[in-house]
């Protein structure tokens, strides 16, 4: 029986061999959408490597409220290993997704506990409990994540 992270592999990779294949407009909206969907799926520690094969080389991620930005896969890798290292019990509620074969949009709250330093620029101290509003918005470019940009809106959780 294969794995978690082989069958996380065979997924990512038949994910990827989509994107040279002819697609209508409607297919290349699905498959934005399904590049998206693959990559809050293996947004974790236990999968990050499955996670980042789905970014372009030279991809940027901006967190602009913080004012941080990270270029290529291994500054982003390393990003979100310290991310999710000084997080507890995260939730997501997704609110909304919509794209066009360039541009994924995703709304959705997040909720956590801060136990570390992780979140360069964080307007909060470790031990707070956070309520976040995030919309993601995915830049697509060659069947591969260019840029991602998350606009948070930090909040407590009372």
């Amino acid at each position: 029986m294969a794995t978690l992270n082989e069958m996380s592999h065979q997924t990512v990779e038949q994910l990827l061999a989509r994107r040279t294949q002819p697609m209508s407009y409607e297919e290349r909206v699905q498959y934005a959408l399904d590049l998206v969907d693959m990559h809050l799926h293996e947004e974790n520690p236990l999968r990050i490597d499955e996670c980042i094969k789905l970014y372009s080389e030279d991809a940027v991620w901006d967190a602009p409220a913080r004012g941080v930005s990270y270029v290529g896969r291994q500054k982003i890798k390393e990003m979100y290993l310290k991310l999710f290292a000084s997080a507890e019990n995260i939730s997501f509620d997704p609110i909304e997704r919509f794209a066009s074969p360039d541009r994924v949009f995703d709304d959705m709250r997040v909720r956590f506990r801060l136990t570390g330093d992780g979140f360069e620029n964080c307007p909060y101290p470790v031990g707070t409990r956070v309520n976040m509003r995030l919309l993601h918005n995915f830049h697509i470019k060659g069947g591969m994540i260019e840029r991602e940009i998350g606009y948070e809106i930090w909040g407590k959780d009372e």
